[in-house]
């Protein structure tokens, strides 16, 4: 396997690992061990955990990203809306380290700002502003429906990490008006 092999592999671990454990629960030796490399040559790959971290957290955004893209590629209005919920749904549900990841990052940055680390949450911002840029775009421009979006997105991750089942009241408003039975 390659070094770009490895790096890869180490990035999806990376994800598994930190969204189970945290940043602060999370050893390196446990990331290392689930690639199959030991310890130093995960730090060849990686100058430290923090750059694993970053990593991982830059990957998952990326890939939400590409969700996104992905579904609305010939999409307009109120189509694109609608194949970016349910692409986003698919992404969490089929990979609930996703939806961990994300709440880890947000943690993390939160608590380096805390303690007076300013520069740790630079990239991942950086990050969250190109999504968010992308899907005010693929809304029409629209930054007030791309903020509707993302704010039904984190009440979706809420929902979800709190293990409400789809059919549960507090899912009342995502139902369509216009379904039968509304």
């Amino acid at each position: 396997m390659s070094a770009d092999e490895r790096r890869e592999s180490a990035v999806r671990a990376a994800i598994t690992e930190f969204a189970r454990g945290g940043y602060n629960g999370t050893s390196t030796e446990v990331i290392a061990r689930r690639v199959g490399v030991s310890q130093p040559y995960l730090f060849r790959l990686f100058p430290n955990k923090q750059a694993m971290f970053l990593a991982a957290a830059e990957r998952c955004i990326a890939d939400t990203r590409q969700a996104f893209a992905d579904a609305v590629e010939g999409l307009e209005g109120d189509e694109a809306l609608h194949a970016m919920s349910e692409a986003y749904q698919r992404l969490i549900v089929h990979d609930p380290d996703r939806l961990l990841m994300q709440m880890q990052m947000y943690a993390a940055v939160a608590a380096a700002e805390a303690a007076g680390d300013h520069e740790f949450g630079e990239s991942l911002r950086a990050g969250w502003l190109r999504m968010f840029d992308d899907i005010a775009l693929a809304l029409g421009a629209d930054a007030d429906k791309a903020t509707a979006f993302l704010a039904y997105g984190m009440l979706i991750n809420t929902l979800t990490s709190l293990g409400y089942p789809a059919g549960h009241r507090v899912w009342s408003g995502f139902r369509d008006p216009d379904a039968p039975g509304a």
